[in-house]
This record gives C-alpha cells, structure tokens and sequence, in this order.
C-alpha cells in the first residue's frame, strides 16, 4: 500500500515487540464499521505499519457482524446509537478508546427527520464516551459535500455556491444534518480538556460495503449484472449533463488514510478537510470500464425524452436477482438490501459538487488516488466477496 506520511510521521509509531503481550499506543472505535469507509479503516488501523499504532480497534454497528466484514481483527459490537440505552450498556463501558471515528448515518424521510435522528445518535456516543475514556484524544466526525449542495431532497432546488468548494465556504440557509452534527462535536469537544476533533467532507464514494446506503459501485454493479443476465445494453441512467461534464469521487481507503493522519499529525487538529481523489473523471468514461468489467458490448447514453430512472428500471427485478444469486452461487442477499438504486439516480441528476483540495495538501496530507483504477479495484472486490457475478 502506499502511503502518505513522511518519515518524520512514521517515527511516532511504536514498534511491535516480538515477544510478550502486545500493548497499544492507540484504541480506536470506529462507529458504522460495517459502511462503506468503516469497512475501510476496520482494514486499514489493524496494518502493523499503520501511523499511530500500534491500534485495537473496536467496530460498532446496527446489524450482526456480515461475513465479508468478519476476517478484519476488530472487536465488533452490535449496538443501536440510536437507543441511548443501549449505548450506556455496550459502549460506556469501553474506557481504553483514545479515537473516534464516526463514519455513520440514518436516512429518514425527511431532512428535519435526519437532524432529529443523526444528532440524536451523536450526542448518545459522545455522552457514553467522553466522560468514561479518560484517555480519549481525538474524534473524527465524517460528513459529506451535501455540506456545500444541501440535502438530497433539496440539492437541485436551492441556490448554491460556485463549485469548486472551499472549507469556509458559508452554509446554505437550509436545513442540513451535516450542520446540526458539526455544531454537536464542537459542543461535545469542550467537555473535556484536550479532546481535539477533525470534520471530514468526501465526495461521491468509491468503496466496498453491501450495506451502505451510498454506495454507488455496488449498486451500478447490481444494474449491470442484471443487464448482462437478461442480454440487455448497459443504458446510463443519468442525465446527458452528467454524462458530459466532470465530476470527482473519493477512493473509501484514501478517506480512512486522511482521517488516520487527522487523529495522528497536530496539523490537522480542530480542522475541516474536504477528501477526494484529486483528478477528474467523466461518467460517459467511467460507463464504458462499468461495461467492461461485466462483459456487456453494448452500452452507452440513449436520450429520452423522460428519463427513465435507475430506481424504475430495477423496481420489479427482485426475482431476477434471486435467479443471478442462484445461477452463480454468489452470497444470499435480496435487492432491496443491498440496491441503493436512490442514491445513483440523485448522483447522476446532473449535480455540480467538486471541492478544493488545496487545504488538506497545505496542512500535509498529501494522498491521491486514480479515480479509473479505483473505480476498477472496488468493482473487483465486490466479485471477490461474491455480492455480484
């Protein structure tokens, strides 16, 4: 793997001893472990060579542990942060922790719905934790672009800034859970002396998670395989602007390596850090290694009058779904479970939201991904774990 410290980062690592119990220099919690960049650090802290480790890393999430997140070393904890009891039984209890990561969210029908909810969730972990890890150094809160577009049910409509997107760029006056839990962490962080906090806003996420409810590879992986099954051409779904104009996306494992920096280099304490893979890509490209990669000749934008939505093109092909799962002897999943067909029908509207890099290479984070061979790598990953043919 390559990585983005310098030698003078690395040097704060403790070396492993070879014999004896193994001490940590660093107790991480990843919240949401089983989304699409926990997934990502749950790979990522456990690394020998990983900054600011040797780590333990506790996992939390909703649902049991799924298979394809289980070869990780981390301690996974079934827990509901949205029931504070819960919570207070499961992770009060966990006083090593020194860094959190919170990379989870809940969606709702509504964006007052998704304040409610999601600050309800933040302040029940900050409220379990901070007065009972009296080590606690640092806590990572991951957002999104949103920040700068608004939220999804409101993203065409209101007036935004000029992209590209800076950090201080002022919010929108709109309602946006982003906002509520940023003002949460900054409150929550005062608590105690010495806690400091990162914010990290990613773009449009490359990565490997069946659950996430945001993950565009798996469900234009599912769409695929589908149009391969039934002998259909790979039409894109979108806008004919989306398909023409540039757009960027965030590599999950270079967002798990900024955050890993955030919590381990004092540069990046008490900061706000867009996360992107720093080129530029257009989807009219992206569609032909989609095709590619699922062996399917024939593919491409057809101009309609109405488009027709990713969501309507897969409403009845649950059935279908069931027979690919079958045929191939892939893992048991259902559509609705793992076909987030919602949120690639929003991406590809023909929404404008690339962000400014310029502030996390300033303050020393320097990673980059290839935005083709990420797109490549985790279309991989999803045959590996047998999720699509």
């Amino acid at each position: 793997m390559s990585w983005w410290w310098s030698g003078a980062i690395g040097a704060v690592r403790n070396s492993e001893q070879n014999d004896g119990p193994r001490s940590f220099e660093s107790v991480a919690l990843v919240v949401g472990v089983t989304g699409i960049v926990g997934n990502s650090l749950a790979e990522i802290l456990p690394l020998a060579d990983t900054p600011g480790g040797p780590w333990k890393v506790y996992g939390v999430a909703r649902r049991p542990q799924p298979d394809w997140n289980a070869d990780h070393p981390v301690e996974y904890i079934q827990c509901d942060i949205a029931d504070s009891n819960d919570v207070q039984t499961k992770l009060s209890k966990l006083v090593d922790v020194t860094h959190i990561f919170y990379v989870t969210w809940a969606n709702r029908s509504s964006e007052a719905e998704n304040c409610r909810v999601n600050s309800l969730m933040l302040r029940n972990l900050l409220e379990a934790l901070i007065p009972n890890a009296p080590n606690l150094r640092h806590i990572c809160l991951q957002t999104g672009t949103k920040h700068y577009v608004g939220p999804f049910e409101l993203v065409l409509q209101l007036e935004t800034h000029d992209p590209p997107f800076t950090e201080d760029t002022p919010r929108l006056n709109a309602p946006n859970f982003y906002y509520t839990l940023e003002d949460i962490l900054l409150e929550e962080s005062k608590k105690k002396e010495g806690l400091t906090w990162s914010i990290h806003r990613p773009d449009i996420i490359f990565g490997f998670s069946p659950y996430s409810l945001m993950n565009i590879i798996g469900s234009l992986c599912i769409y695929a395989a589908i149009c391969k099954h039934e002998g259909q051409p790979l039409l894109f779904p979108g806008t004919k602007e989306s398909w023409e104009n540039y757009a960027v996306a965030s590599d999950a494992d270079l967002i798990a390596e900024q955050e890993i920096w955030a919590c381990v280099d004092p540069n990046a304490h008490n900061e706000v850090f867009n996360c992107h893979n720093g080129d530029l890509f257009k989807w009219k490209h992206l569609w032909k290694v989609l095709a590619e990669q699922f062996e399917i000749e024939k593919y491409g934008f057809e101009e309609r009058e109405k488009r027709v939505t990713l969501e309507e093109r897969m409403k009845d092909k649950g059935p279908v779904w069931d027979g690919i799962v079958q045929k191939h002897q892939l893992s048991s999943t259902k559509l609705e479970e793992i076909g987030a067909f919602w949120f690639p029908d929003i991406i590809l509207g023909g929404w404008s939201n690339i962000s400014c890099m310029n502030k996390c290479k300033e303050h020393g984070f320097f990673g980059f991904r290839n935005s083709k061979n990420s797109f490549i790598s985790w279309i991989d990953k999803m045959k590996a774990y047998k999720i699509v043919p």
